[in-house]
């Protein structure tokens, strides 16, 4: 069965806010630097994920945000799982302090110095993407 979910990089001042996962016991990303998103609820649309995920990992309301492409993994090991990646330019509200969040430890780290991270192989793919601004992917 396919799992859906969203993943969202907030991006302000030449930095993407990420989430470095260390906080919980049996994570497919555990130490791993991700965006923030997630699974989506029952008869939740990609938009209403994105907006609740955002909102529950950083205490943000986006206000202004960019559906950049539909990534889907498959391996032998796990189910299927497409992602919904977005961008976020605008948003109001206060970001909960960096260690709050449940998942890790939320940093905004320069977009240059992301590659350097622990990031999933695959999500190398799409920051060059994003770094070329290309239009939406799949």
């Amino acid at each position: 069965m396919t799992k859906y979910t969203t993943l969202c990089y907030l991006e302000r001042g030449g930095c993407w806010l990420m989430l470095h996962r260390i906080k919980k016991k049996n994570d497919v990303n555990h130490d791993k630097w991700i965006g923030v998103g997630g699974k989506f609820e029952p008869g939740e649309t990609a938009q209403q994920c994105l907006l609740r995920e955002v909102r529950e990992e950083t205490g943000l309301t986006l206000t202004e945000y960019r559906r950049r492409g539909i990534v889907t993994f498959a391996q032998d090991e796990a189910d299927p799982e497409e992602m919904h990646l977005y961008t976020a330019t605008g948003w109001t509200g206060t970001m909960i302090d960096g260690d709050a969040c449940a998942e890790g430890r939320l940093e905004w780290v320069e977009k240059a110095a992301v590659d350097s991270l622990p990031i999933w192989q695959g999500d190398r793919v799409f920051f060059a993407l994003l770094a070329q601004d290309a239009p939406f992917f799949r």
